[in-house]
């Protein structure tokens, strides 16, 4: 009997997954401390306050919806892959390539490096479509 093991591009989708949570936790970081009312995070209505933020904080919650927007195409594409029998490793290479362009991703958006986190971002989209791709006969 082979007992079904989780491989590398499955991992990458666990970390793809909290990617959001990460950059949701850098908008609020520092922000615990303090009240509402002098700017602190507010728990009772989190969405307008993420809305009210700007500079880094305000690029975070940015890059939290943009993390989540490319969620479902990656998800996707590891397991068409999956299921076209793809070269793991290839696979595999290609999902944990994905995952650290997405890190520079937010990293460079939070750090206000626009033309270097568009570059990187197209450099993902073009990594996710070769992993759509690399099953296909």
């Amino acid at each position: 009997m082979t007992l079904p093991y989780f491989t590398i591009a499955y991992w990458c989708v666990l970390v793809a997954a909290f990617l959001p949570i990460a950059c949701a936790s850098i908008a609020k970081y520092g922000a615990f401390g303090k009240s509402p009312g002098r700017g602190g995070f507010d728990n009772n209505n989190p969405r307008a306050w993420l809305a009210r933020q700007t500079d880094w904080r305000a690029r975070a919650n940015a890059a939290q919806a943009n993390t989540f927007e490319a969620l479902p195409f990656f998800f996707a594409a590891v397991i068409i892959a999956h299921q076209l029998h793809a070269r793991q490793a290839l696979l595999d290479i290609l999902a944990f390539l994905f995952v650290v362009l997405r890190m520079a991703y937010v990293t460079m958006y939070v750090a206000d490096m626009a033309k270097t986190r568009s570059a990187i971002w197209t450099l993902a989209l073009a990594v996710n479509v070769a992993i759509l791709f690399i099953g296909y006969r």
